[in-house]
């Protein structure tokens, strides 16, 4: 086989979807109506934007929205929907990332409410022109968009899920595993009190040729890192992630109001 034909069977096999299935995290911690405010940082502390995250419930559905509003004009803006029942199931998710911080403005949208997921990603190419890619999965019931906070906060540390389900925009829409492991416990404090957070490290598994490629052309995304502080009402503390393919890591912290003196 000529070196012509080999590149076009790694690109086929770079475009198919990829088959992922598992089990999804149990509710042991009922979500509520929440409204937290955040801040998003370099790894070196220059600040970014500042976010929201505005929660509302009604029954066993809950709206979970995150917005980041940038100094610069740019926008991520991700509003999840999902049910938490015996377990946490997502039923649609909806990012817009546009402006300068985003090299490629996205618009996607995840339905999984019709026995498969289906997604649709808008986005600009290159070349400025207007794009759309469709994709539709089998059902994947530990799908993680939008969620991830929240499904962290409901594992056990000593018994995470091996992986959970992600969908990404590359900009083609791409199913993809999160390995989930623990580095460990680290400490922080409020205050004068001194507290302990389990550390949470996400590894995207792309699995078969298309993994051994990506190493290859040195374009594994870096690993995702959540703190998560656990006990009766186990809640985030931190997160340092990229939140775009190829994009940089950037922290993402609690921050308390400011009052004018």
């Amino acid at each position: 086989m000529g070196f012509g034909m080999i590149l076009i069977a790694i690109l086929l096999v770079l475009i198919a979807p990829l088959r992922v299935s598992g089990e999804p995290v149990t509710v042991r911690h009922r979500e509520g109506s929440v409204h937290g405010f955040l801040i998003l940082r370099t790894t070196d502390g220059r600040t970014l934007a500042d976010g929201d995250l505005i929660q509302t419930t009604r029954g066993n559905r809950v709206t979970s929205r995150l917005v980041f509003r940038f100094k610069d004009g740019s926008l991520h803006d991700e509003t999840a929907v999902f049910e938490q029942g015996r377990q946490f199931r997502l039923l649609s998710d909806h990012l817009v990332q546009k402006g300068a911080a985003f090299p490629r403005p996205v618009d996607m949208s995840i339905d999984a409410t019709t026995g498969g997921v289906a997604v649709t990603v808008k986005y600009t190419d290159d070349d400025g022109q207007q794009k759309t890619e469709s994709e539709h999965f089998d059902a994947a019931p530990d799908l993680s968009n939008g969620l991830i906070l929240t499904l962290l906060k409901n594992v056990r540390p000593a018994a995470p899920p091996k992986s959970v389900s992600f969908i990404g925009a590359t900009p083609k829409p791409q199913l993809v595993k999160l390995a989930v492991s623990v580095a460990g416990t680290e400490r922080f404090a409020t205050g004068g009190i001194r507290r302990s957070a389990t550390h949470y490290v996400l590894k995207v598994d792309i699995g078969g040729i298309k993994g051994v490629l990506a190493s290859l052309l040195g374009k594994e995304p870096p690993d995702s890192h959540v703190w998560i502080l656990g006990g009766e009402a186990p809640t985030f503390v931190k997160s340092e992630q990229p939140l775009f393919f190829g994009g940089p890591v950037w922290r993402i912290e609690l921050v308390s109001p400011a009052w004018p003196r």
